[in-house]
């Protein structure tokens, strides 16, 4: 069987308009010959009758006691119900379709309720079912512990969901269907001029996700990437071919692509940047770190130095890291209201001078670098909040982002 994934997030299952639209993405996939698999999340957004959002706020929002075992058997009714509609819609359209929760597709869990992990994909039954229909409809975003128990997979899990069928499967493609047409060079509300990359690497993209772009879950890039499955990311509203996920830079074998540096400009704020001076060494600086975890509280932009440390925190955690400085008699400096920028690509790895055109590009700017970090393919300045736009638009520029995507 030749198979493809297509995953549906909530805005392109929403309302019946935009599931005929997803639906006739299905219905041409069939017509290419293919075994389709369609992911769906819940219908909708906060509001909508059977949202996610919408099903959490049907608890007692004034100290409910109900535990993360029953919130996640309330919370995954959604993607159900997403799936037997949907898959009602691709009947009445001639098409053979069936619908399937996330256990009876084979998703195999480590029982970590409302944040579960995949630990074993067991696809019989959804392969089976394959042979007899076209079209299978999963619910994404759950699954089924070792002893039984349903779970959810958090924060982009429908992603999660489609990219591990893919892997197991060894699909054609998986298709993430949103309500953009592909991952843009910036985020188009801060760069007028920001383009949809035609192609991207799975690392590239996965950095991009972790450093703010949110068109996708970065865990589910890293499975895809594991299983070697290729994704695009695509509009539910459009047959355009969005962006082309893979690990060949430049997207499909022998495809045309100017070696670019830089791929994209990520961001993210609310981030307050906090200086502790005068440890005592490293055991003190341990010490720090392990009631900063103690706490749940996640430290990043770590700078580690004999009598120094320099880390930062979301903005609403900073009253607490503050008040465990102050149980260790630990002076820290704060500054508030930070934002990191990061330029990723693939193109940088071992070549001079990225470095200063960053550094050139925010000096002339007159915008000030608070620390800065890089990697192989990621380089990582922090900045004032006040200057975040103004120094995506000048990384932006300086790499001609725009010009090089046009090409």
């Amino acid at each position: 069987m030749k198979v493809i994934v297509q995953k549906f997030g909530g805005t392109s299952v929403k309302d019946k308009e935009t599931r005929e639209l997803a639906a006739a993405h299905v219905e041409r996939a069939v017509e290419e010959g293919y075994k389709v698999v369609a992911v769906v999340s819940a219908m909708g957004r906060q509001g909508d009758p059977y949202a996610t959002d919408t099903l959490l706020g049907l608890l007692n929002q004034n100290g409910s006691q109900i535990s993360t075992r029953e919130k996640d058997m309330l919370v995954s009714v959604g993607e159900t119900i997403s799936s037997v509609i949907f898959t009602e819609l691709l009947q009445s359209k001639k098409l053979k379709a069936s619908a399937m929760t996330g256990a009876q597709a084979g998703f195999r869990t480590d029982g970590q309720y409302g944040s579960a992990r995949i630990v074993d994909m067991q696809t019989e039954a959804l392969v089976h079912r394959l042979e007899e229909v076209d079209v299978v409809v999963v619910a994404g975003f759950q699954g089924v512990s070792g002893d039984g128990e349903l779970t959810t997979l958090g924060r982009g899990g429908s992603d999660t969901s489609a990219t591990a069928i893919g892997a197991a499967l060894q699909a054609e493609y998986v298709d993430i269907f949103t309500d953009v047409e592909g991952i843009m060079t910036a985020d188009p509300r801060v760069v007028g001029e920001a383009e949809i990359l035609p192609s991207a690497t799975y690392q590239e993209i996965c950095n991009m996700a972790y450093q703010g772009a949110k068109v996708i879950h970065p865990r589910a890039v890293e499975i895809a990437m594991q299983g070697k499955v290729p994704i695009r990311i695509r509009s539910t509203a459009s047959e355009a071919a969005g962006t082309l996920i893979s690990s060949v830079i430049g997207g499909a074998a022998g495809s045309d692509r100017i070696e670019r540096q830089v791929t994209g400009i990520a961001h993210i704020s609310g981030v307050t940047q906090v200086t502790v001076e005068h440890t005592e060494g490293v055991v003190q600086q341990a010490a720090i770190f392990r009631e900063l975890a103690d706490n749940d509280i996640s430290v990043d932009f770590i700078t580690i130095q004999p009598q120094r440390l320099v880390f930062t925190v979301p903005d609403e955690r900073s009253p607490e890291v503050k008040i465990l400085l102050d149980t260790k008699q630990l002076e820290g400096t704060f500054i508030h209201n930070c934002a990191k920028i990061s330029a990723v690509g693939a193109g940088m790895t071992g070549v001079p001078g990225v470095v200063s055109k960053i550094v050139g590009a925010l000096a002339e700017k007159d915008i000030s670098i608070l620390q800065s970090a890089d990697s192989h393919t990621t380089i990582w300045t922090l900045v004032h909040g006040e200057d975040m736009n103004k120094a995506v638009l000048a990384l932006h520029q300086m790499f001609e982002l725009g010009r090089q995507v046009k090409q």
